[in-house]
């Protein structure tokens, strides 16, 4: 039986990230364990050139100061792994050209000084590691030798990652690679994004295209984009040859404490008949935020008492939009703005607002609708065909051209009451988290079983003709 090896590098070593990808890593791995009677699935990790088995994700006192500590060297040193590959294939290809192709005497003096130029980063490195070495109460991962038949799933983001080469030995020893896509955003819509992730993201995306045996994304629509992709990168010969699925996302917060409570600063904004309007994201350019408040002033204007509440932590590009909140006269009246709620404060929050808005120009998934639909919670949403394909006809949509048409549909839910979308959000329902891994592992797995069925058949088709001319 094959093995599924599910690599989640970037969340062993960022245990206290949390937004989507790592809520995705972090839930796929955590429910591994409830398909141990179907398939038999390891978490991995790649460090220092080879495979480790992870035996616990996030070390037990991770929000202590050991723990807070530990990841600073963590960080550390992955930084200083970072800055000597780069060292070394800025070396490797400069050596490609004059003076040093003409001579051995160069190479060997560039060469020797390069390696005394190193010292700066090599002597930090190993200082680090033997302080982590020393100072790791107990291990969480441990070296494992992978097989000829295993599946190397690459769930976590990988496109700053340093495995690249172990990926390649293990496919040359028979083991095959499936890549998780989350969206093609920095290639599709590099104008969201900053400039060294689009370069770094198209680099990755080039080798994981020539590498992987294939491709599963978090929907259908982003499934279809890197089929697209991959095809114009390798032509539709060389594209066919790989394959091409998605699964769907679940929906549970993983993190509730009960041990912790709201603040009474988040509690004091959902006063009984308040009307709260939430919306859930990194704050950045894509998610589109500005289209809320200005919906919302309009609404203001006229004389609406709707709350919009952002929620989620402050990423990039996005210094006009924070000075405009922080300085709009409805900020802490009917504008609130949280960026470090705890999944009992988000819990809260869905619990008790009266619909998600979501306006974002480009999505892989949207994560926010499904964990608020789940909870009975109603989303209004872009009009754009991945809300479509997650929410279908339970979704309310609006313009991203009009703010007026979000504005049309909240005075329609606050003057009637009625929610406006086709289909009762009473009869939706939703994946759990155990249910997306499951579908993930049964996807991955059946399209290497077809895989397997045909390199036999081609055997068998090798071995005939070899036959057939013998005679």
């Amino acid at each position: 039986m094959s093995r599924f090896l599910i690599e989640c590098t970037y969340v062993f070593h960022h245990p206290e990230m949390n937004s989507g990808i790592q809520r995705v890593v972090r839930n796929i791995i955590n429910h591994l364990p409830k398909l141990q009677d179907e398939a038999v699935c390891i978490p991995v990790i790649f460090k220092n050139g080879k495979v480790f088995e992870v035996k616990q994700l996030a070390p037990e006192h991770a929000d202590d100061w050991h723990g807070r500590s530990r990841r600073t060297l963590e960080k550390a040193a992955q930084k200083l792994v970072q800055v000597r590959n780069r060292y070394w294939l800025i070396h490797s290809r400069l050596l490609r050209f004059r003076p040093w192709t003409a001579s051995h005497n160069v190479r060997r003096v560039t060469y020797i000084l390069c390696r005394l130029a190193s010292v700066s980063f090599v002597l930090p490195l190993y200082l680090t590691e033997w302080i982590l070495r020393k100072t790791e109460e107990q291990p969480r991962a441990f070296e494992m030798e992978c097989r000829a038949d295993d599946v190397l799933v690459l769930l976590d983001s990988s496109w700053h990652a340093d495995f690249f080469p172990v990926a390649e030995q293990l496919q040359q020893q028979g083991v095959a690679i499936v890549s998780v896509i989350y969206d093609l955003i920095p290639l599709t819509h590099p104008r969201f994004c900053d400039g060294p992730l689009v370069q770094v993201f198209d680099r990755w995306f080039d080798w994981i295209a020539n590498t992987a045996d294939g491709f599963i994304a978090i929907s259908s629509t982003i499934r279809d984009e890197v089929r697209d992709e991959v095809q114009r990168r390798l032509g539709k010969e060389r594209a066919d040859a790989r394959w091409f699925d998605f699964f769907h996302l679940g929906s549970e917060l993983d993190r509730l404490d009960p041990n912790q409570s709201v603040r009474p600063a988040v509690e004091k904004i959902f006063t009984p008949g308040r009307a709260i309007y939430l919306m859930v994201s990194t704050i950045e350019p894509r998610k589109n935020h500005a289209y809320l408040l200005d919906a919302f002033e309009r609404l203001w204007q006229n004389g609406s008492d709707v709350v919009l509440c952002f929620i989620g932590r402050i990423g990039w590009k996005n210094e006009r939009l924070i000075e405009r909140v922080k300085k709009h006269p409805e900020l802490k009246r009917r504008l609130f703005m949280f960026n470090d709620l705890s999944d009992v404060e988000l819990e809260y929050c869905y619990s008790h607002a009266k619909a998600l808005v979501f306006p974002s120009f480009v999505e892989g998934f949207g994560l926010p609708l499904v964990e608020a639909m789940q909870r009975g919670l109603p989303v209004m949403a872009s009009d754009i065909p991945v809300f479509h394909e997650i929410g279908g006809e339970f979704i309310s949509y609006f313009d991203l051209n009009q703010p007026e048409s979000l504005c049309r549909q909240v005075r329609q839910f606050e003057d009637s009451g009625i929610f406006p979308a086709t289909q009762d959000m009473a009869d939706w329902s939703c994946l759990s988290w155990e249910d997306s891994t499951r579908q993930l592992i049964e996807r991955v797995g059946r399209h290497g079983v077809e895989r397997q069925m045909q390199i036999q058949q081609h055997v068998r088709s090798e071995c005939h003709e070899t036959d057939h001319c013998s005679e």
